[in-house]
């Protein structure tokens, strides 16, 4: 189809598709495929630019979209300047502007002084370039949402096209050519405040976004955490430190609890409560949709939805939990860990919808006699969070998915062991193993640690790790298939025993997977090997008796014939570290023994002595 016939197409079925199943909709694909290469055939060089379109993520956006951006101003719809094809939200109609992203204004200047701002700007690309006196200053797109009335002021100028009388094909190939001339002439210099958003996207994704730091005293498991706050450059919005008491034992002992000693109900919060709020916010001012979609199996429910290219600018927001087996985990965490089973990622191509269950219930809310107060104390009693509020007390407050939670652990006479339900929800770090304390890089260091960040997956997706790598004696290899086997290979030891691996062991291994992307087969053993260390290893302790094997060794001992095996060309020669890398030359591999190796023979060792586990 013409780019004419795909315009009106889609503005004359836009309002009727709304009403409709998101999921597939034609309207959608055409916006999203058939646009995209109409635009493409229009383009002088097309290799030059990036194309993006939207019709929402999960759910109908209310002013759909397509982007025409330049690498070299932008690769982010949040900051830079791009020309955009807006349609209206009721469908009369869509405009063709040079508009630019609000989010990096919003997140630097607050919305009120980003309407200003953008106005400055504004001003300043049409006095650079007298072509854009013939397009119009003003954009309606009829649009009842935040965030589709600020593409309606983040524009240097429009040209709109009614539905009723689309102009022919010529002209509107005309205008095209004509903003993209404009476009590449603009002046980089008004564009400065796009070089200040932070991205996240080179950072090492977490297959599971709650950590248990586990060593000796001294090693350095809290300075880890802070120095990984660090990164972001926002330290003190993203990094909060709690002391964990020995005398905590329930929920409210770590996110609040209602009070009636005044008479009315008043909510008690706490540190890392508003600290998770803040988390909250950081994605409502990403440019995020924050919203209540209906879903076929779970009814109403309150979603983030968005692009891939927004969520990398999501910073992380790191909450240290020290000491945090001083207190009985399972208790006082026990609204976390069930909640954290309950965060569900589902993508679309770029698109994406997040959600969870309420921590802090609506029906809490609901008893909290001053509401407002409440507000306040969490931090979102500014007018631009009244839509987030209102949804917060109608749905509660979930898990936010920029939330990492990294709880520093040692083991001794005075703090307490863990539970099944806590190592499997968790990723369990020997630290000394890998973060090991080498004195002769205590002055000159020759590594340094990864940016780590949040997950982005709940669920594996077999296209995610339908692929193959080439191994030794160039066979090619399907990496999920290899992955499925080894884990089989692991619990045919496991089978029978207390330790056995089900359903929730397999999708974190293909989920680790997923995040590195593993793209040789070294690494693919070392994202088993760390596996092993960090979700199956931590489960296992006791003595002779409950580790007994199925053949003539113990558990540990056919768990390394069965890992010998299968990590066979890194079992001697090593793989690569996965979590740190050199200072010289930057961001070269580091080559370190397989850790499940050395931890099995150190923990048989601990069973020749009557009693074994996993923990330092």
């Amino acid at each position: 189809m013409s780019l004419r016939q795909l315009l009106t197409e889609i503005a004359g079925g836009w309002e009727q598709a709304k009403n409709e199943q998101f999921t597939s909709h034609p309207i959608a694909n055409l916006l999203r495929q058939d646009l995209i290469k109409a635009i493409e055939s229009k383009l002088p060089s097309p290799a030059n630019y990036l194309i993006k379109a939207s019709a929402g993520a999960g759910n109908w956006a209310d002013v759909p979209w397509l982007s025409i951006l330049n690498p070299s101003i932008t690769e982010s719809t949040q900051s830079g300047i791009y020309p955009v094809y807006l349609f209206r939200s009721d469908g009369s109609g869509v405009y063709l502007s040079l508009g630019f992203g609000t989010t990096e204004l919003k997140k630097q200047y607050g919305t009120a002084l980003a309407r200003q701002k953008a106005e400055e700007l504004r001003n300043n690309i049409r006095s650079f370039d007298s072509r854009l006196n013939a397009w119009d200053q003003k954009v309606d797109l009829r649009s009842n949402t935040t965030l589709g009335r600020s593409y309606e002021w983040a524009s240097a100028g429009a040209k709109f096209y009614p539905l009723e009388n689309m102009p022919d094909e010529d002209t509107l190939t005309s205008d095209l050519k004509e903003l993209l001339d404009i476009y590449a002439d603009v002046n980089l210099d008004t564009n400065q405040y796009s070089q200040h958003a932070h991205a996240v996207s080179n950072a090492q994704a977490l297959s599971k976004p709650f950590l248990l730091l586990a060593g000796i005293s001294g090693t350095g498991k809290t300075r880890f955490v802070r120095e990984q706050a660090k990164t972001s450059q926002q330290f003190a919005d993203t990094y909060c430190l709690t002391s964990v008491r020995p005398d905590w034992h329930e929920p409210s002992d770590l996110l609040g609890y209602i009070s009636r000693l005044n008479g009315a109900a008043e909510y008690i919060a706490t540190d890392v409560l508003q600290f998770i709020a803040k988390a909250w916010c950081a994605i409502a001012d990403s440019g995020l949709t924050v919203e209540v979609q209906e879903s076929e199996d779970q009814g109403e429910r309150l979603v983030v939805a968005g692009e891939r290219d927004e969520l990398d600018k999501v910073l992380p927001y790191w909450l240290c939990l020290d000491e945090m087996n001083l207190a009985p985990v399972e208790q006082y965490f026990a609204d976390y860990l069930s909640v954290l089973e309950t965060r569900e990622w589902r993508w679309t191509d770029d698109s994406f919808t997040y959600n969870s269950d309420a921590l802090l219930k609506p029906a809490t809310i609901k008893e909290v006699a001053d509401k407002e107060k409440l507000r306040e104390t969490l931090g979102f009693d500014d007018a631009q969070y009244d839509e987030l509020w209102a949804h917060i007390c109608q749905y509660g407050l979930g898990i936010p998915f920029n939330l990492l939670v990294a709880g520093t652990v040692n083991m001794d006479e005075t703090t307490h062991g863990f539970s099944r339900k806590v190592i499997d929800r968790a990723l369990s770090f020997d630290f000394g193993v890998f973060f090991p304390n080498d004195y002769n890089d205590f002055f000159t260091p020759t590594s340094c640690n990864k940016r780590l960040s949040y997950p982005i997956w709940s669920h594996a997706s077999k296209a995610d790790v339908d692929y193959e790598v080439v191994i030794e004696g160039g066979v090619n290899i399907n990496v999920g298939a290899a992955t499925v086997d080894f884990l089989n290979q692991v619990n045919s030891v496991l089978k029978n025993t207390p330790f056995e691996l089900a359903f929730r062991a397999l999708n974190e291994l293909l989920l680790a997977v997923t995040a590195n992307q593993p793209k040789d087969e070294t690494t693919l053993k070392a994202v088993w090997d760390d596996f092993m260390m960090c979700k199956v290893l931590p489960r296992i302790e006791g003595d002779e008796d409950k580790l007994s094997g199925h053949g003539e060794g113990n558990i540990l001992e056919e768990l390394l014939k069965v890992l010998e095996a299968q990590l066979a060309d890194v079992w001697e020669a090593g793989r690569p570290d996965l979590y740190r890398e050199k200072e010289e030359p930057k961001g070269e591999n580091i080559i370190v023994d397989c850790r499940s190796k050395d931890k099995l023979n150190w923990m048989n060792y601990q069973l020749v002595r009557g009693f074994t586990s996993f923990w330092p």
